[in-house]
C-alpha cells in the first residue's frame, strides 16, 4: 500500500518541478527575454472583422524590460504627443497625455513550452489593470521579440482586438 502512495508523491513532485522550471526567469529560454527592448510596432487586429490598425499611431515609442529578478516594467506612448503649452499641463492637456500612453510594472513568469509570458500587474496607469495577470504569446527571432495578446478589450480604443507588439533588443551601454 505504501509503495503506490510514494510513486504518486514522487510523480507529483516531478510534475511540479517541471512546471516551476517552465516559469523560472533563470531558465535558458526565459533568459533570452531578459533585458531592455525598444518598441518597433504596435498593431491591433479587430475581432471578428480582421481589420488591422496601428494601436497608438504609426510611430509609437516605448520600452519593456524583463529583469533576472522576475520583475518587469513597460511604457508605451502614442505618436504625436504634445508638450503642455505652459509649465503645468491644463486638465485637457493632461488628459490627452494620459490617454496616449500605457504603463505598468510587476512580476513575470515564462512558460517555455507554451511560449507564453504572463505579466502580474502590481502598479498601472490604468487602475483597473492593477492586480491582474495578462498572458502574452511570445516569439523570439534574433534581436526581435514579438508579444501577442489573446483577443481582449484594447485599452487604447475599447474594441475587442488581438494586439501584436514587436520589440527590438537594446544593446548594452559600452
Amino acid at each position: 500500500m505504501r509503495q503506490p502512495l510514494l510513486v504518486v508523491i514522487f510523480a507529483s513532485f516531478a510534475v511540479l518541478s517541471r512546471a516551476s522550471a517552465q516559469t523560472d526567469p533563470q531558465a535558458p529560454e526565459a533568459q533570452l527575454l531578459q533585458g531592455t527592448w525598444k518598441l518597433i510596432s504596435y498593431v491591433g487586429e479587430e475581432v471578428p472583422s480582421g481589420a488591422r490598425a496601428d494601436v497608438m499611431g504609426p510611430h509609437p515609442s516605448g520600452y519593456i524590460n524583463y529583469g533576472p529578478d522576475g520583475r518587469m516594467i513597460v511604457i508605451i506612448v502614442g505618436t504625436g504627443r504634445s508638450k503642455p503649452a505652459g509649465p503645468v499641463a491644463t486638465p485637457a492637456e493632461a488628459e490627452a497625455l494620459v490617454r496616449s500612453m500605457l504603463a505598468y510594472a510587476g512580476t513575470y513568469t515564462v512558460d517555455t513550452r507554451a511560449k507564453t509570458v504572463t505579466h502580474q500587474i502590481d502598479v498601472s496607469w490604468d487602475e483597473s489593470r492593477t492586480g491582474g495577470s495578462f498572458v502574452r504569446t511570445y516569439r523570439l527571432d534574433g534581436d526581435r521579440l514579438t508579444l501577442i495578446t489573446p483577443a481582449s478589450t484594447d485599452p487604447a480604443n475599447g474594441r475587442k482586438t488581438v494586439r501584436t507588439v514587436t520589440w527590438e533588443k537594446v544593446n548594452s551601454l559600452p
